[in-house]
């Protein structure tokens, strides 16, 4: 009897968590909050069972510890994430942005962004790049070095820096600039002895993020993407669209 009542009480605390969760995932249409919010709801929910069913106190009292303390642990799942996010923003004097409009606004020189899956620290060309060079001007290298700072706080991420070009010139002459490019701006971060692996990958003038048609579209697609995973195997080709 027992048995059959804990596991009804299984049943109900299940119920109850996805239905929290799915609401908090319809209201996730940017993002906000998403792991964190989602992660806590989980650990509630579990935490909650767990105090109901251990022994002293009222059932109602146990299961209200249980679900603060599960809430607590549970709101670690998705923690990494999205405070990594705002702690990069903050080291980097800016705010986390995942509106689409952010990435075309061509006085955002700097963008940071992230999904359930990884955050994106967007550099634009006229900020880290003199014209046709590979080499960071001084101001890219302090903010990628802010970066770094950030980096030694999470070991277990994994850093994916990415080169993009315009059009304009050959396919092989521009997938060799992005190369470059990537492969300078990873050399920064690994010189500040971060933890973390590095990987660098360049993508010549494919994945633009407006048509190249106009001087200004084209300095939109001349940019430097670094993503910071949580897991190597989540690693995606950067240079196609999913």
């Amino acid at each position: 009897m027992k048995l059959l009542s804990i596991y009804k009480q299984f049943l109900v605390f299940f119920v109850i968590g996805t239905l929290l969760i799915g609401c908090a995932q319809k209201r996730d249409y940017n993002y906000s909050n998403s792991n964190t919010q989602t992660g806590a709801i989980i650990g509630g929910v579990l935490g909650a069972l767990i105090g109901a069913t251990t022994k002293g106190n009222s059932k109602a009292k146990r299961a209200l510890i249980g679900g603060v303390i599960g809430a607590s642990v549970g709101g670690a799942i998705g923690y990494s994430v999205d405070q990594q996010a705002k702690e990069l923003a903050q080291k980097l004097e800016t705010n986390v942005d995942n509106s689409p409009e952010a990435i075309t606004n061509k006085d955002n020189d700097l963008i940071v962004s992230n999904t359930d899956k990884y955050v994106k620290i967007t550099l634009k060309e006229s900020m880290i790049f003199p014209t046709d060079s590979a080499y960071p001007t001084n101001e890219a290298s302090r903010k990628i070095n802010k970066i770094a700072e950030v980096l030694k706080n999470y070991p277990d991420t994994t850093v994916q820096v990415v080169g993009f070009t315009d059009n304009r010139g050959s396919y092989t002459y521009n997938l060799k600039l992005s190369q470059q490019r990537a492969s300078n701006i990873g050399h920064i971060l690994y010189e500040n002895n971060i933890p973390n692996e590095i990987f660098s990958k360049g993508c010549s003038y494919e994945k633009p993020i407006v048509p190249n048609d106009s001087l200004e579209n084209m300095a939109l697609n001349r940019r430097v993407e670094i993503y910071l995973y949580k897991d190597v195997n989540q690693i995606v080709d950067p240079c196609k669209n999913y």
